[in-house]
């Protein structure tokens, strides 16, 4: 996997080049502000995007907004953001238009480098993996009241929960304690309770977490 990197703080951003390196991916290129991300991308054509929200020169959405462009252009180059900070608003913006191929995780994920390597490598093959912490945020106002959700059952809703999470049916039948064939089962009647049609399952499950956190 071939990484472009955004991040003005030096320590991390080093952090994160010795991290990807060390586990086997290539880093293209690490850039300090927006600007610099965007003609890394450019030059390198990377496989995954991963930067900071908030980067130089504005640091407000700076790094948001290179990546979604990179991101929604005729290249749409996966990307994962990085923030210290919730925001819905930037989760919802991220999954707009283009929802696969998407990330966004608090930079406390990163401690756990097996998990934050995996989450990045689902990513760059077209996955969605959203911050558990975010997932809340979003999920606590999600329109559950909506008569499609509504018919969900408890356990209907918490493995949609755990779909918006980025978990495969493997890790949320361990989660719940049941096999992978029962997760499946209950993701096909969450797919006919959302009225999905029937698809490539990863465009309809990518689906089915959209609207499950649209509120």
């Amino acid at each position: 996997m071939r990484v472009v990197i955004g991040e003005d703080e030096a320590l991390l951003r080093q952090g994160l080049v010795h991290l990807l390196e060390h586990t086997g991916h290539t880093v293209c290129g690490a850039a300090a502000d927006a600007p610099d991300l965007a003609r890394l991308a450019a030059e390198h054509a990377p496989d995954l995007i991963v930067t900071d929200i908030r980067m130089p020169p504005g640091n407000t959405d700076d790094g948001l907004r290179a990546a979604l462009a990179l991101h929604r252009g005729p290249t749409a180059v996966p990307v994962v953001l990085l923030s210290q900070h919730l925001q819905r608003r930037y989760a919802r913006e991220l999954l707009a238009e283009r929802p696969s191929g998407v990330g966004y995780l608090l930079k406390q994920r990163i401690a756990d480098i097996a998990t934050f390597v995996a989450d990045l490598e689902r990513v760059a093959a077209g996955g969605t993996v959203l911050d558990p912490e975010i997932v809340a945020l979003m999920a606590a106002r999600a329109r559950l009241d909506d008569d499609a959700f509504g018919g969900l059952s408890p356990r209907q809703q918490e493995v949609l929960r755990l779909m918006a999470e980025g978990r495969s049916n493997a890790a949320i039948g361990r989660e719940l304690g049941v096999t992978e064939k029962a997760v499946i089962g209950q993701i096909s009647r969450i797919y006919e309770a959302l009225g999905l049609p029937p698809t490539d399952d990863d465009h309809r499950r990518v689906l089915a977490v959209v609207r499950y956190l649209a509120g």
